[in-house]
């Protein structure tokens, strides 16, 4: 027998009752009889696992699935702790698996039903569904659909139990983690995960000390990359799926609702989802704001960048303008503040009230609403105003664009160059070389532009004292 001494992390607790049904009920006589799975060393020493049938209602979902992470933080955050072992919690799980998207597990019903399940899920050794949560409640679904008894059964490779001392024993939690973040990264059979529920599945990983590296390492896309390419990919993952969601953290913690994750999206799906919006004013409006040389550009003073924020995360709360998107909106939201008109037209936004009365918040019979109602009640009350505002700021954007001419350029030019925060003594001493840089490209411009203006008066003079 092959041993496989590890360091272990914290295990996950196998639950005996549970684990004594899985031995006592597994069958053998799937295809193939045996499998290999990337869990510690077993791929690279080549140690195949039995592929046994088991009865899939004794296999139960895990809420830590990467999938649903969004549903179960947000419903754990108003009702308390879903139980993995209590049967109605199970249903619930189950729920927010079927509505994530239900057209992937439509075609995966579809494939089960024509041809079989041709990988076998990965369980604990008490049940416990790390890989395979979307094939369960496929197959438990064509059971209550064909009533064939074949679909009671799923097949799995089982993890080692307390006494499986010679395979490492139980997996720890971030061995749980890991396996399920490279099983996610193979697509066939699988939906792939709605980008904001991965971006919470990143977090948990990392916080269970899975780095976002290791992570990556997984992918083998990026497996060969030199040390530079792979660090382009980690900023791009950041870019993508962390930071925005440290956008969206903000936003709930604004709004009074921090952790309420389903109030920005529910999957895919969901025509009142926020993702696409806050990931365009991470990238666009956040990124700019933590800038210094932006703010100036905006002409922004550091004491507005949280009202800027604010004014964000209103018109991201609005969600629906007659002809514009929300995230062009935030792509855009840059320009609009370098234009000092439209600029005080976006902070009339902040005399707009974030809160609801408490009798706007509750229904006819006193019970407070959810907080997806509150938004659209706050989105009647205030939609008109928010429109307007946002309306008049993109115009007098475009009404400069059109009134833009070579002196009012000029005087924008030279407002900046005499900007109060042009104060040379705070460039540090590394970046002096490239100071006396720009200002001589600055110089070079201005002369070259003055010698453009001279050319022209004396050909214009060249042409009146022809026709005179």
């Amino acid at each position: 027998m092959i041993k496989n001494k590890i360091t272990k992390g914290p295990v996950r607790e196998i639950i005996e009752d549970f684990a004594k049904e899985i031995k006592s009920k597994r069958t053998r006589g799937a295809t193939p009889s045996v499998d290999v799975i990337d869990f510690r060393n077993w791929v690279s020493t080549g140690l195949e696992q039995k592929v046994y049938y088991v009865p899939t209602d004794l296999l139960r979902f895990r809420k830590d699935n990467g999938r649903i992470a969004s549903d179960v933080l947000s419903y754990e955050k108003n009702n308390g702790p879903l139980s993995e072992t209590d049967m109605e919690d199970q249903k619930i799980l189950r729920d927010f698996l079927e509505k994530k998207d239900p057209e992937k597990t439509e075609e995966l019903m579809n494939s089960i039903e024509q041809g079989t399940q041709r990988n076998p899920a990965i369980i604990t050794a008490d049940g416990f569904l790390i890989n395979g949560n979307r094939r369960k409640m496929a197959i438990e679904k064509l059971w209550e659909k064909t009533q064939n008894k074949d679909f009671q059964f799923m097949k799995v490779i089982i993890l080692p139990d307390t006494d499986d001392k010679d395979y490492g024993g139980p997996p720890t939690i971030k061995e749980i983690e890991q396996i399920e973040n490279r099983y996610q990264l193979q697509s066939e059979g699988k939906s792939e995960y709605y980008n904001f529920d991965r971006a919470l599945s990143m977090r948990r990983k990392i916080e269970i000390g899975m780095t976002l590296e290791e992570q990556l390492r997984d992918d083998p896309r990026y497996i060969n990359k030199s040390k530079k390419e792979f660090n382009a990919v980690l900023r791009k993952f950041k870019a993508d799926f962390l930071e925005p969601l440290e956008c969206i953290d903000d936003y709930l913690d604004l709004l009074g609702r921090s952790g309420l994750y389903h109030t920005i999206s529910t999957g895919v799906t969901d025509r009142e989802g926020r993702w696409q919006a806050f990931l365009d004013f991470s990238k666009h409006v956040r990124k700019k704001l933590r800038n210094e040389a932006q703010l100036i550009k905006m002409g922004l003073e550091e004491d507005e960048i949280g009202d800027v924020e604010e004014i964000a995360f209103k018109i991201i709360r609005k969600r629906e303008f007659p002809g514009m998107k929300v995230h062009k909106i935030m792509r855009d939201l840059p320009k609009w503040l370098e234009n000092s008109e439209a600029k005080k037209e976006l902070f009339k936004l902040l005399d707009i009230d974030l809160t609801l009365s408490n009798e706007e918040s509750k229904d006819e019979k006193g019970l407070e609403y959810d907080e997806r109602k509150k938004d659209q009640i706050w989105n009647g009350k205030y939609q008109n105003e928010i429109i307007h505002h946002v309306k008049e700021a993109h115009s007098k954007v475009e009404r400069m664009k059109e009134l833009e001419t070579p002196l009012t350029l000029l005087e924008a030019a030279l407002k900046k160059l005499q900007h109060n925060d042009m104060n040379t003594a705070s460039v540090a001493l590394k970046d002096i070389p490239r100071a006396m840089k720009l200002a001589q490209e600055v110089k070079m411009a201005a002369d070259a532009l003055e010698s453009e203006f001279y050319q022209h008066k004396k050909n214009i003079k060249k042409l009146k004292n022809k026709f005179k």
